[in-house]
């Protein structure tokens, strides 16, 4: 396989995400694919931006591009191929003659993980056993064995309306692991998830960002990296380096024009917590993420809250009871935020995460200018996004 080989691949995102994800593949310059088409080049659907990622085409390069640089994504997975199968054997034959080779050697590890939706072929086990079987027949003069393991290369096999699609895992481990946060508070928000709320908040990247609640400090973390144009991938592995056809010169020059792009300075970033244990793992986290000189984490009330500039950003995910405090009542607390935020902050703009209308009702603040709908660790919430009033007054 050549560099310059064309690839299809797929990159998923936390659903609510995907119109932050089509802003960075823009900036990055992926391509994406508009219609999906079957064997007989008839189009099945068109690739919206509502379907939890999107589906892109290019040289390996860009794979190796979007794991780095994507800081929304949580998996970046190569499609190997589609067919028809109606039948087990069907299924084996030709999935035996995919391309097997420039991914996997004999012998190896894989982890096959199968969603069957809508067609005759739908026991996920019977299905996982035949593709096992058809890599062994690709690779039979080697006379080895592929291994099932929960730590092999991971290979996604998706059967609906009888078409079966066969993918296999780029990343590793998910994307959202940036390999810096160890330490974690009760409630943590995942990564790709701070990226997002911080990227829809419309934060500049160089005016001061306050996370009041700052829980782990991943909010703040992530704001700091975006400032500094630090890649998030920039100090973690990939599966992709196992992959007989890892073009190691390639991907080391990508990474070394990743580091060139770093900036050293950046603007007033603040992470506040009343609960002193939280903001001893955002020091730690930051720590371990190069930017324990770039963030001023303090353990405070809300209620002591000021603002350090004219304007600014304050991107925030809040207690709420689903996960923490379940059996208290957290309406006090929303209700003094807003009257601080109504006190202090009117040339601000807030963007708060919540999942209780209650809640939101209680911060008694203007109807927001936009409202995204989001989930975090399974929870249904809404991305709040508030404009400082001078602009809803002019």
């Amino acid at each position: 396989m050549t560099n310059s080989e064309k690839l299809h691949f797929y990159v998923s995102c936390p659903p609510g995400l995907e119109p932050m994800l089509a802003a960075e593949y823009k900036q990055l310059g992926l391509v994406r694919v508009k219609l999906k088409k079957d064997e007989d080049n008839q189009v099945i659907h068109t690739i919206g931006e509502d379907t939890g990622g999107m589906e892109f085409e290019g040289p390996i390069e860009h794979v190796y591009k979007a794991n780095l640089h994507l800081r929304t994504a949580s998996r970046v997975t190569v499609r190997l191929g589609e067919f028809k199968a109606i039948t087990f054997a069907e299924l084996r034959k030709k999935a035996s003659k995919f391309e097997w080779a420039k991914y996997l050697v004999p012998g190896q590890n894989v982890s096959i993980q199968v969603t069957c939706h809508k067609s005759r072929l739908y026991h996920s086990d019977a299905v996982a056993e035949r593709i096992l079987g058809s890599i062994d027949d690709h690779f039979s003069a080697s006379g080895k064995k592929t291994v099932l393991s929960s730590e092999g290369q991971i290979i996604l096999v998706r059967l609906v309306n009888d078409n079966c699609t066969i993918s296999l895992d780029s990343s590793g481990e998910l994307l959202y692991k940036r390999g810096y946060r160890q330490a974690v508070a009760k409630a943590p928000l995942r990564e790709n998830l701070a990226a997002g709320m911080i990227m829809a908040s419309g934060w500049d990247g160089m005016s001061p960002l306050i996370d009041p609640f700052c829980g782990s400090g991943t909010i703040p973390i992530e704001a700091a990296m975006m400032a500094q144009h630090i890649a998030p991938g920039i100090n973690r592995s990939f599966r992709f380096t196992n992959w007989p056809i890892y073009a190691k010169a390639l991907w080391t020059d990508i990474l070394d024009q990743a580091k060139k792009q770093i900036l050293k300075e950046s603007p007033l970033l603040f992470g506040y917590d009343r609960d002193a244990g939280a903001i001893e793992m955002s020091k730690s986290n930051a720590a371990r993420a190069g930017q324990k000189d770039h963030i001023q984490f303090v353990c405070q009330a809300v209620s002591l809250l000021e603002s350090p500039a004219s304007t600014g950003w304050i991107v925030t995910n809040p207690p709420y009871g689903i996960r923490v405090s379940e059996n208290k009542d957290l309406r006090d607390l929303y209700a003094r935020f807003g009257s601080i935020l109504k006190q202090n902050f009117t040339t601000w703009h807030t963007s708060v995460l919540c999942n209780d209308d209650q809640l939101i009702a209680n911060m008694a603040l203007p109807k927001p200018e936009r409202t995204i709908r989001l989930v975090n660790g399974g929870i249904s919430v809404k991305q709040l996004i508030y404009t400082p009033q001078k602009e809803q007054n002019g």
